[in-house]
């Protein structure tokens, strides 16, 4: 975790993160093709998943004492997630193309550029998150129904637990200094730190929390993770959560938990499950007093470095030794999931600096990841293969290749076409070559999974 420089008595030199920064969101832009209209399917889908959802808040925004306006909820949320969708430059060029084409399910529309971002400053941040809340139910439903290849060791998770989850935050990048009250400011402030709790199988979230303070450690999320989590829950989350009185309670509340284990740990050993040369699992105590409680230490040699990872889940025939491992191993999906929405769908860039749009940007970005994840969940099925084996961000980028195939006639689909292209298109990941090779703990492949 980053804590931005205090300021000091002396003007300090140039950070260069800032400039970093910068370079990381010109990159990422000079990478995007230029996008074309989107195409009626690409509306439709949005349309179909998000419209309804919209509209049933429309009873709440009267209830907050929103007046009617030509910028209602239906109107705001249709041009927010064209803003962050079709990477629109600004609200400059929103403005003009909101004036000139429909908006998703808005016709055009005479709009000043005033108007819509004092709206992006004072629209209620927490109106999208309801329109989340309401919309991932329906994308995990929609998940589940679709067939396609999973791991081995997440297939396992889901046939022993009703939920899998992993739990991890992200500092979210620094408020560029062109901000109008941001000018005179030393150093780029952060724009705070998001926490996200995904489901393994489907990267899905389940919930995402914001806090204006970048500095808030991991830890300080624990009471909303803890009211959130139910009986059975499989939950993964790294070394810096742990808490051995947060440990006891996940225990009580009969949630099994699969983390790291800190270098300096001190444990007693009770009973060894497990010795090899490349596996250890222990039943061991750790922590004192009212923190002290049993634990499987599990302990694998890999490439020279020798992994701990703990569990309280003490039968290693209710949870095998090679699963622990394997899970923990997939945790990455959410270290892929804050990269992808930060970096690819721009949220690593912010219109304004007050804490409410940051919120609603926040939230309107986690949506359209939602229904990119579902988009691309489809094109899985359609081919068969595991979701782990394709590229969101590919999938993302390739909706302008589907876009002018439409306009000419030659795609109406967007599902078939990313299908029968994805080779070409780079949907499916190349397999990586690894060097030396991933162990085998048993008949399960660990590390070499997608």
């Amino acid at each position: 975790m980053t804590t931005p420089p205090s300021p000091s008595e002396t003007v300090p030199k140039k950070k260069a993160s800032s400039v970093r920064h910068t370079r990381a969101i010109q990159r990422d832009r000079s990478k995007r093709p230029t996008v074309a209209p989107p195409a009626e399917q690409i509306a439709e889908r949005l349309t179909e998943i998000v419209h309804p959802a919209t509209l049933a808040q429309l009873d709440y925004y009267r209830q907050l004492g929103l007046r009617e306006r030509i910028l209602t909820l239906p109107v705001m949320v249709a041009l927010v997630l064209s803003l962050i969708w079709r990477q629109i430059g600004g609200v400059c060029e929103l403005v003009r193309l909101v004036g000139s084409e429909k908006m998703l399910w808005i016709p055009p529309l005479k709009v000043t550029q005033q108007a819509v971002s004092e709206r992006l400053n004072t629209f209620p941040a927490e109106l999208f998150l309801r329109i989340l809340t309401a919309v991932l139910p329906l994308m995990q439903r929609r998940w589940q129904a679709r067939q396609r290849p999973c791991p081995s060791a997440i297939a396992w998770a889901q046939a022993h637990y009703p939920q899998v989850w992993v739990v991890d935050g992200s500092t979210l990048d620094a408020l560029l200094r062109k901000i109008g009250l941001l000018r005179e400011a030393r150093v780029n402030p952060l724009a705070g730190r998001m926490m996200a709790l995904l489901e393994l199988g489907s990267r899905l979230p389940r919930q995402i929390w914001y806090t204006p303070d970048p500095t808030t450690h991991d830890q300080g999320f624990w009471p909303e993770i803890l009211a959130s989590v139910q009986a059975g829950t499989l939950l993964i989350f790294d070394l810096g959560y742990t808490n051995f009185h947060v440990f006891a309670q996940l225990t009580t509340a009969y949630v099994t938990f699969v983390t790291r284990a800190k270098r300096n740990l001190a444990y007693q050993v009770i009973q060894t499950f497990r010795q090899t040369a490349q596996v250890h699992d222990h039943l061991v105590w750790i922590g004192v007093n009212d923190t002290r409680q049993q634990v499987r230490l599990i302990e694998v040699l890999y490439r020279g470095c020798w992994y701990r990872y703990l569990t309280n889940e003490l039968d290693p025939l209710v949870f095998p030794t090679d699963y622990v491992v394997a899970l923990y191993w997939q945790r990455w999906r959410i270290e892929d999931a804050f990269n992808i929405v930060k970096r690819l769908l721009g949220l690593a860039y912010f219109w304004t600096g007050s804490e409410n749009s940051v919120c609603l940007q926040l939230w309107a970005t986690w949506l359209l990841y939602a229904v990119l994840v579902d988009l691309t969940d489809a094109v899985a099925e359609a081919l068969d293969r595991p979701f782990a084996a394709l590229s969101l961000e590919m999938v993302y980028r390739s909706l302008y290749y589907f876009t002018q195939a439409y306009h000419r006639g030659e795609a109406t689909d967007v599902v078939v076409y990313l299908a029968a292209n994805a080779q070409w298109l780079g949907i499916i990941k190349r397999k990586r070559k690894t060097n030396p090779s991933p162990p085998k703990l048993s008949p399960l492949t660990v590390f070499g999974e997608p």
